[in-house]
This record gives structure tokens, sequence and C-alpha cells, in this order.
């Protein structure tokens, strides 16, 4: 005898069938290229803390602790109390315990105040949590354990006036000590750029405007620029940017306002006016060279300049400077290391060649 299936079993018949032909073409259209990553592949990425603490691992650590690892992991770039040295912006300072009650720190409003450090300007202790587990140390990231991470915040926290000495920071307090947190009120949420229910009371993006279209701009300028506190306080602009393209940076050694850098052009037998070639320069720029080194001050290393005036005059110096760009190395000039550099042996030896002969523009 024939018989009908009821239509609860044909029905999930059908539903079944089209996830399958979904998952089927799914892989047919992306098939040869890549995998689907594991769980655990995804947890490995997915560290994110959000400002209502959505995504912190359980775990604590001490202000003791703290400035065990800080001492060994972190001074050398921020210096003992969080003050930084040359490269790096201060860290700790110009906050109040006045600050800490009303959560809004005066010194912003100040201009005579000589500078702008982190803690002055962080508004959630999830910031610093986050950003010390993802990104430092520098020249190891993502290497702190968990109790570390926790343990070097409320060594911050301590050194700003935020928590006692005594104290141990977890993800069972990290909220009440949010409440204390110098700057806690100097950003709003209210933007819906992170909608959802606890971090803001806008609930919907503003998508409903309605354009005035009077009075409207022509032509359309866009301009930067850097208050004069922060102009020069990683080095000079210009010397970190590759020299190729539009955009140089501003020459941050002189005031704003000054002429703008000019390339000299010198003119080619047989050929229309072109720029004079910088082999070395562009290796350098190429490399990344630049963004740790500046031409005439210290960045992250020593000045190039520096390094020629060391080494210029040495017999081996092309030989030496070659192995040492190649290599990397640390303590010659600080305890801030370089990593080796994936420069050929004749790209190395070019950029020697350079630094032997004074390391000309």
């Amino acid at each position: 005898m024939f018989s009908c299936p009821k239509p609860g079993r044909a029905l999930l018949a059908l539903l079944l069938s089209l996830v399958a032909s979904a998952a089927l073409a799914q892989a047919k259209a992306f098939e040869g290229v890549g995998r689907t990553a594991t769980p655990k592949e995804v947890a490995a990425w997915d560290i994110d803390v959000r400002p209502d603490f959505k995504g912190l691992p359980k775990g604590a650590g001490s202000v003791l602790k703290g400035q065990e690892v800080w001492e060994g992991k972190c001074a050398q770039c921020h210096g003992i109390f969080g003050e930084s040295g040359e490269v790096f912006a201060p860290l700790i300072g110009g906050t109040t315990a006045e600050d800490v009650k009303t959560g809004h720190v005066a010194r912003l409003n100040d201009r005579a105040y000589p500078g702008r450090t982190t803690l002055m300007k962080v508004a959630t202790v999830s910031t610093l949590w986050d950003y010390i587990n993802r990104a430092m140390p520098w020249t190891a990231p993502k290497s702190l354990s968990t109790e570390e991470v926790y343990a070097v915040t409320a060594f911050m926290l301590n050194l700003g006036g935020v928590v006692p000495e005594n104290f141990t920071l977890s993800d069972q307090n990290i909220a009440e000590v949010q409440q204390r947190m110098p700057n806690r009120k100097g950003m709003s949420l209210d933007h819906s750029l992170w909608p959802g229910r606890g971090l803001t009371t806008v609930m919907k993006a503003d998508t409903r405007n309605t354009a005035c279209m009077k009075d409207c701009v022509t032509e359309a300028s866009v301009a930067s620029a850097l208050p004069e506190h922060a102009r020069n306080v990683h080095g000079n602009l210009a010397e970190q940017n590759r020299a190729v393209g539009a955009q140089h940076g501003a020459d941050t050694s002189k005031p704003a306002g000054s002429p703008a850098r000019s390339v000299t052009l010198v003119a080619a037998p047989s050929r229309a006016v072109v720029a004079k070639p910088q082999a070395p320069m562009a290796l350098l720029n190429k490399n990344s060279c630049t963004a740790c080194h500046g031409m005439d001050g210290k960045l992250v290393g020593p000045a190039f300049r520096e390094i020629a005036r060391k080494y210029g005059s040495g017999a081996d110096a092309e030989t030496y400077l070659a192995g040492k760009i190649r290599a990397g190395g640390v303590g010659v000039w600080g305890q801030i290391p370089m990593p080796a550099q994936a420069l050929s042996e004749a790209d190395a030896r070019a950029v020697a060649q350079w630094l032997r002969a004074g390391a000309p523009k």
C-alpha cells in the first residue's frame, strides 16, 4: 500500500536538502582556497576585551608582581616609573587624587601643561588591559601570561595613584577599578559605534538625517595638524615616511608653517629633469629602517649619522655593518634590541657603504 509521508517529515527533509545544497555550493565556490579555521585557531585571535569587560579572561595579578614584570620587560622602553625616555611618550603622570574622584583629568584643559600621558587620556581600564595583552612587550607581543597582564596593569594603576600598592587586580574587581579611572568620564559611547545594552543609551545609529543642501562648499580641502606639545615627540615625521608618493610627512623638527622639504632635481644626460637617485635611502625606506632610526636624532635606535661617526673610519666598517644589519643584536646602543633584517648581502653592503661614507643625504 502506498502512503504519503507526514507534512512535518516532508518539511524537515526539504530543509535538510537546502542546507546541504548551500554547504556544497559554498565548498565549491572556495574549493582549493584555504580551509575553515578550527575553534582553537579562532579562539587564539578572539582576544579583544570590551569596555563592559566581555572577553576578559579569569585571573589576577598583584602590584608587587607587576613591578617585577615591569622592571624586567617594560622599563627599558617606558622607564622605571612610566616616565619613558626619549622615544616613547610618558605613560604615567598628570593625574591627581581629585581626578580619581571626579573622573575628569583637569590638566587636559591646561594648555600650559607640557604633555599628555596615557593615563591622562585613557577612559577605560579595559583599554590598558587589552593593549598590554595583545601588543606588549614590544619585542615579543602576546608573550605575557594572563597573570602578568593583570599584574602590569595593576602596577601602572598604582603608579598613577588609582589603586594602593597592596592591591591585586582581577576579573572580579576590575569593574570597581573602572570607577576610579581618572578620565573615566572623558569619553562618550553615545555615538552608536558600539550599540548594545549596557554600553550606550543610543541604540540605533543616526541614519535618518536630512541633508540641508544649503551653503554647500564647492571644493573640499583635507588637512591635518599636530599640537605643539606632540609635534616632534616621536622624531621627525619627514624622515620616517617612504620617499615616494605625494605624502612625505611634515618636517616636525621645524615649527608649524615652515616651508616643506624640497626634492633636489638634477639633469640626466639626454633626458628630462629627473629626481637624483638615492639607492641607499630607497633601501632604508623599503625595509622600514627609518621607523626606528632618524637621520640626525635618535628614535628607537641610534641616528644613522651617529652610526657613521662611530664606525665609518674603521678598516672593516663595511663588512662589520653589513653583518650587524643582517644579524641584528642588542647591547651596543642600549637594551632595545634590533631584530635581524631580511636584506640580501648586496643590499646590506650598499647600506653599509652609505654609512661608511658618512650617511649623506
